[in-house]
């Protein structure tokens, strides 16, 4: 208390958040629960200081939920904590054991837990509307479920916009087995967004425009910044910049919401508070990283210091060593590193806007600091994100071009999305989809999605290669999903015998999202057949990264493997701008399940589908259980 008291009083505002603070008082947008600074009673414990718990020790655990004021970054803010802080206790489970976990509803609202990637009963899923009514106020739910995976997985609300006020918290499933990656110490690592602003009101603010957060677009007074920045001359940059206005977008729409009002997290901590992580030079060190952010794509890296990728979203995969990766909203990515020498290096993750970071210090000792990299310049969104790639590119692609869509049209797009069974052969049995070689790109055609998709993209293409915007230019290694190949392969690997197109769709002037342009409210459910192979081809529309997850079961990404056995499982998939990705899915899960974007404010606004497993695709019951 006493620290806290201290950390307070002497905490010094840089110019820009004085200003920010006089903004946000003259225009009225403090929360009726956040006090100002000379009113409000400094808060008893700092975000950060979790526990651990094992819910399928004998007995079970029990969370409890309720609202509580936490120092956050030093600053008095009011959260939703379970049991206490932000995040929430990490929570082990052993597999092959059952998880038992009572969770107690403290908040004068609803509420719900969501074991996310976690195989499960879909009663026990945690999504209120879809699997379960939600847990009243007052009121206790308890959860019980067989482990039957391992890894690193996290959980939060999926109740409105809860998650934005720190109700999440981090997995780790340990395996049955001996574990295949080696190591001696191990740190959870839970990188988070958070704002002091009411989360209804930051979405109005974007409903309102939605560039509301976005103060680095393109201007008159920064256009010499951009022609020094691209090495394009201002003919160039000119001409680019009407390309953008004609796709009603522009090249810095990048993050919906930025530094302007985030706070960036790493295990409840700011940067300045700077948490550490103990080991000795020669230690290999495991760090499981979740990115549990509402909006927030991480750029992760150790300088100096190599990353070997051995897990993402809780799969083992076959090792990559690489200098950098980024890390989508919800995915999961554990990776060693090992002290090769007794100081201490910095733990960076920089926002893909580069508008802010988090950061710790890996190190022998407490105390102990390492250099924080200088932010890198503001990356612009090129053409190629708007579909316009290069006649080059194209012709080199056309060589790819078998199997799967054959170059569809919008028109055949449409059909697809009738869920018909695809490629049966002459006497009416299906036959597989092609699993290696899939086509490279599609032409988009006419544009039949609505009001809800205000920017349509040219071509949309494959881009496993591509690391992301602003990555790939400073000499470094970055992880990309072509270099992503399963340990041992997965079950049930089956050619997929129906495939369904999915378009990602958004109008950024109305803050609209939505799937097909429709919001979840306009669209019907997505129809899987109990024990189906099926194949989702995500067609970015937009020019904004999409994390898409889909819950219960796992989606095989088509990584480029010349063994199909070797693609990556994931629960959830970043879709790039202008990307065409395809997940193929064992429909092995009975129930209705959610499927959507894990931007929280894209999702709440109609990015979200609902998938129900049904016995037949020619009507019938709506459910297999049914």
């Amino acid at each position: 208390m006493k620290e806290d008291m201290i950390n307070f009083a002497s905490m010094t505002w840089s110019r820009r958040k004085f200003l920010q603070a006089t903004c946000l008082v003259s225009t009225d947008v403090f929360l009726p629960s956040f006090h100002p600074l000379w009113a409000a009673p400094l808060a008893a414990d700092s975000a950060g200081n979790f526990g651990e718990l094992n819910a399928t020790d004998p007995g079970g655990i029990d969370l409890y939920l309720e609202r509580k004021e936490l120092l956050i970054g030093g600053r008095p803010g009011r959260a939703i904590a379970i049991n206490g802080s932000i995040p929430g206790p990490v929570i082990r489970m052993q597999e092959g054991k059952e998880a038992l976990i009572r969770v107690h509803n403290r908040l004068n609202e609803s509420s719900s837990l969501h074991w996310h990637g976690i195989l499960l009963p879909f009663n026990m899923d945690g999504v209120p509307g879809i699997s379960f009514p939600g847990i009243p106020a007052g009121e206790t739910f308890t959860y019980r479920y067989p482990i039957r995976q391992n890894g690193t997985y996290w959980y939060h609300s999926h109740t409105g916009l809860q998650e934005q006020l720190g109700h999440y918290g981090h997995l780790i499933l340990d395996p049955a087995a001996v574990d295949p990656v080696t190591y001696d110490r191990e740190y959870p690592i839970t990188l988070s967004d958070w704002t002091f602003e009411d989360p209804e009101r930051v979405l109005w603010k974007l409903k309102a425009m939605g560039g509301y957060y976005n103060f680095q677009r393109p201007t008159l007074t920064n256009i010499g910044e951009q022609m020094q920045s691209t090495g394009l001359s201002l003919s160039e940059v000119l001409k680019s910049r009407l390309a953008w206005d004609r796709m009603r977008m522009d090249s810095t729409d990048i993050a919906d919401i930025t530094g302007a009002t985030y706070s960036y997290l790493m295990n409840g901590k700011t940067a300045d508070e700077n948490p550490t992580f103990i080991a000795e030079p020669g230690q290999r060190v495991r760090l499981r990283i979740v990115n549990a952010s509402t909006m927030t794509y991480y750029d992760v890296r150790i300088p100096g210091l190599p990353l070997t990728v051995v897990q993402a979203d809780g799969q083992n995969i076959k090792p990559v060593e690489t200098d950098e990766l980024r890390i989508g909203v919800a995915e999961t990515y554990d990776v060693i590193v090992t002290l090769p020498d007794a100081r201490a290096y910095t733990l960076f993750a920089e926002t893909m806007d580069r508008s802010g970071y988090a950061r710790g210090t890996l190190a022998p000792g407490q105390g102990m600091t390492a250099a924080v990299p200088e932010p890198r310049r503001r990356p612009l969104l090129t053409m190629a994100d708007m579909g316009m790639i290069m006649h080059s590119e194209m012709d080199g692609m056309d060589g790819a071009m078998q199997g799967g869509m054959q170059g569809m049209s919008s028109e055949a797009s449409e059909e697809m999305q009738h869920a018909m069974p695809q490629h049966s052969s002459s006497n009416g049995e299906r036959r597989g989809l092609p699993t290696t070689n899939l086509i490279e790109r599609v032409q988009h055609g006419p544009d039949r999605h609505g009001s809800a998709s205000s920017s349509m993209v040219q071509t949309v293409y494959r881009r496993l290669d591509y690391p992301g915007v602003g990555l790939g230019n400073d000499g470094w290694r970055v992880l990309t999903y072509s270099q992503l190949r399963a340990l041992e392969r997965p079950y049930d690997r089956r050619p997929p015998t129906r495939e369904v197109d999915l378009h990602l769709t958004g109008n950024m002037e109305k803050y609209i999202w939505g799937f097909d342009g429709k919001k979840w409210s306009e669209s019907d459910m997505l129809r899987f057949q109990y024990g189906e192979r099926l194949r989702i081809n995500m067609i970015n529309d937009t020019m904004m990264s999409h994390p898409i997850h889909l819950h219960g079961m796992w989606m095989d990404l088509y990584a480029g493997a010349e063994d199909y056995g070797d693609n990556p499982r994931k629960h959830t998939v970043t879709v790039q701008p202008s990307e065409l990705l395809s997940v193929d899915i064992s429909v092995d899960a009975p129930g209705q399940w959610a499927f959507h974007c894990h931007l929280l404010y894209h999702m709440e606004v109609g990015m979200f589908r609902t998938v129900a497993v049904v016995r037949t695709l020619e009507g019938g019951p709506i459910h297999v259980k049914a």
